[in-house]
């Protein structure tokens, strides 16, 4: 692409923005990138860095208190944690990061020219923005991206409004540790979250409205329970809040249950898109809940007018919205580009971990295959017999035919640092057959796939330690 003519707009300026403005720019475009508070988005400033900062920092403090090897080692008192000392430490490394990937980038490009404000559309090529240091400017365009993100949402729980809850972008940056935390939901950010607080020291109950993680496989949810209750986490299933109240600098939450007090209340129940104000309605581009309705081209329902990411309606991961950035821009600037969600990801960051790709039992069945499936116990693992952690499992879910790969979901210590080569495995479309018969470094916990995969055919607790 050399049209050095072509200019697009980009509104925001996180993962899927930034994504998709530097490869138009590579292929030739002028770009103005809108954005209308702080640059980088959800996932250097308020999501991903912090949060795995907070958890890791927790990580050490529940190492310092309690680890396998106490007898030998010896256990320590409950460490000091200075949560305000552990947020600056967190908040300057978001700053090094937003400087280096997204400000500093965005400074020295020539083809990038950066507004401050925020974006109305007013039709299919032109858009206005009230700038935040006042006034307002035009902005014409031959293509647009809409990589907005996503905040956290606030369900409809009464009087909840009325109170200083905490969401996950203010929990992050929360300088004390609660006494007693309530937190109110079930999934990835919810679970790593309450644990993160626990292990900092708070007495965390944790309300669901069905069971944890309702949308993965039910044996995953039970072993996050298992684990949470094993470290005094409260698990209250099918609970839900009615009314939320606030007095005396305590949070009093009725449910259908009991009801319960706290010093801090989180409420973690989802993302609701940023999309609100920028008139798609106006330009012809379909939502659904606010979410951007998307194709397989990141094309919305308007000529032209391209989003990825949280703002949309795919998998709200920032892998995922950076991919959809950079393909959406291959295509704004006459390429050809998709994005195949089919084996896809996921990890979220307890201890210990959740790592999941491709179908689950139940999806594979829905979906009509015949399948055979079998789960491995850790202690059926080297590497977790010799860290003394033999909590969770993996399974695998194949074709029974063929033997086929189509999912694996592992509960583990590090799952996120092993699920690649399962992604890589359904991509080359391998069978539980040949990934039985690779090569796997012994005394690591992805050989635990080599396992399950083996166990298809065999009972691999009769094999010698390393046997292929």
């Amino acid at each position: 692409m050399s049209d050095n003519n072509l200019h697009i707009a980009v509104v925001g300026s996180g993962g899927a923005a930034m994504a998709a403005a530097l490869k138009a720019a590579e292929r030739g475009a002028r770009i103005t990138l809108i954005e209308r508070g702080t640059i980088g988005g959800t996932c250097v400033n308020t999501g991903c860095v912090p949060s795995k900062i907070m958890i890791r920092a927790a990580h050490i403090a529940h190492l310092r208190t309690e680890s396998p090897f106490d007898e030998g080692v010896g256990a320590q008192q409950a460490p000091r944690v200075d949560r305000e000392k552990l947020v600056q430490q967190q908040q300057a490394r978001v700053e090094e990061l937003r400087d280096n990937k997204y400000e500093s980038i965005l400074r020295d490009h020539t083809a990038i020219t950066v507004l401050n404000g925020e974006a109305r559309f007013v039709d299919g090529h032109n858009l206005t923005v009230r700038l935040n240091h006042g006034g307002e400017q035009t902005v014409h365009f031959d293509r647009a991206f809409i990589g907005t993100g996503a905040r956290p949402a606030e369900p409809p729980i009464p009087g909840l409004a009325d109170t200083p809850y905490l969401t996950s972008t203010s929990a992050l940056v929360l300088e004390t540790v609660p006494e007693r935390l309530i937190v109110i939901g079930a999934g990835f950010v919810a679970l790593e979250l309450a644990q993160a607080f626990a292990r900092l020291g708070s007495e965390v109950t944790l309300l669901t409205r069905s069971r944890l993680l309702s949308s993965e496989d039910p044996a995953i949810g039970e072993a996050i329970e298992v684990a949470f209750k094993r470290e005094g986490i409260r698990v209250l299933r099918q609970t839900q809040a009615s009314r939320v109240g606030y007095s005396d600098k305590e949070f009093v939450v009725d449910t259908n249950a009991d009801t319960l007090r706290a010093d801090q209340l989180l409420v973690a129940t989802g993302r609701t898109p940023n999309t609100e104000a920028l008139n798609l309605a106006g330009i012809g581009v379909e939502t659904s809940r606010g979410a951007i309705q998307v194709d397989e081209q990141l094309q919305t329902t308007a000529p032209g007018v391209y989003a990825a990411g949280d703002c949309t309606d795919q998998p709200q991961f920032v892998y995922v919205a950076a991919a959809g950035g950079s393909r959406a821009a291959v295509n704004m600037t006459g390429g050809e580009a998709t994005l195949d969600l089919s084996v896809m990801p996921g990890v979220m960051f307890t201890d210990p971990q959740v790592a999941t790709t491709g179908l689950t039992e139940a999806q594979a069945l829905e979906q009509g295959f015949s399948v055979d499936i079998r789960v491995l116990e850790l202690e059926n693992v080297p590497r977790a017999l010799v860290n003394f952690n033999t909590h969770g499992f993996i399974k695998m879910v194949a074709e029974r035919d063929s033997g086929r790969l189509l999912g694996v979901q592992v509960v583990t210590a590090e799952a996120g640092e092993l699920i690649q080569t399962a992604v890589m495995a359904l991509r080359a479309g391998m069978t539980v057959q040949e990934i039985g018969n690779e090569l796997f470094p012994y005394l690591t916990m992805v050989e635990g796939l080599k396992l399950c995969a083996q166990t298809f055919t065999k009972d691999v607790s009769l094999l010698s330690c390393c046997a292929g």
